[in-house]
């Protein structure tokens, strides 16, 4: 008998968009898949019956974090997000994987900033769009800057210098960011401690830090990524419809 497939990239999309919610509402399109981890989870004496609700909550978080550890894994290896390695182990006579998300290597780099493969890959198509080159402030895995409250502990998140653009450039970069898969917010001086910049995350990026998967939810429900959860002050022009790298590349 097949075993029942789980879509690595819609639990991750739950993954991301789930845990702030106030409620145990689910992602469309991922609560199957998401139930299939559960139940494996709740196998393994990592998680209650109850909370197998096709909901990737704080508390499925919790329950695949502490499989994550059960396999020797440590730090970002061990968020409670799924990585390809340990959904594959889990999966192990109860689900087969389909459609894995890697980062590939953690040490690539842009511009002279350190990324993973799949951030690099991710804004040479952004850049690939413009006539004008994406300069990085600030790349990933980096705790170099206290504004950034933890978003680039990780990988997937980068700050993009916009020095020299005019405001239509400012936003066409980040519609371009949007486009191949970055939750991506054009950042001002009134907003914060911060000079003018765009902050972007990439969607589904399995090495997300907690706080910049938590972004990836406000992306998700129309806000704008900072403390305040305000609506997205992107201008509609320069918007995108809600996309991750992968998706993407297969449209």
């Amino acid at each position: 008998m097949a075993l029942p497939a789980v879509d690595m990239e819609m639990v991750l999309l739950a993954a991301q968009v789930d845990p702030p919610k106030a409620g145990t509402g689910v992602t469309p399109g991922a609560s199957a898949h998401v139930l299939e981890v559960e139940r494996a989870l709740n196998a393994e004496g990592l998680l209650a019956s109850g909370a197998v609700d096709g909901h990737f909550g704080t508390s499925t978080v919790a329950a695949y974090a502490a499989w994550q550890r059960s396999l020797g894994y440590t730090g970002l290896d061990a968020s409670g997000r799924p990585g390809a390695s340990s959904l594959a182990r889990l999966g192990e006579g109860r689900f087969a994987v389909t459609r894995t998300v890697a980062t590939g290597s953690r040490t690539s780099t842009y511009g002279g900033k350190q990324v993973n493969a799949r951030t690099r890959d991710m804004l040479a198509a952004a850049d690939a769009m413009l006539s004008w080159g994406i300069v990085l402030d600030q790349g990933s895995y980096s705790t170099s800057d206290p504004t950034s409250a933890g978003t680039h502990d990780g990988g997937g998140a980068v700050d993009l210098s916009v020095t020299g653009l005019s405001t239509t450039q400012r936003w066409e970069t980040v519609r371009a960011l949007r486009t191949v898969g970055f939750a991506a917010w054009l950042r001002t001086p009134s907003q914060g401690s911060w000079p003018f910049h765009i902050h972007a995350v990439a969607v589904s990026d399995p090495d997300l830090a907690t706080p910049a998967a938590d972004q990836i939810h406000d992306y998700h429900a129309g806000r704008n990524g900072l403390a305040d959860h305000a609506a997205d002050d992107t201008p509609a022009a320069y918007r995108a419809a809600f996309t991750w790298w992968e998706k993407y590349r297969r449209s």
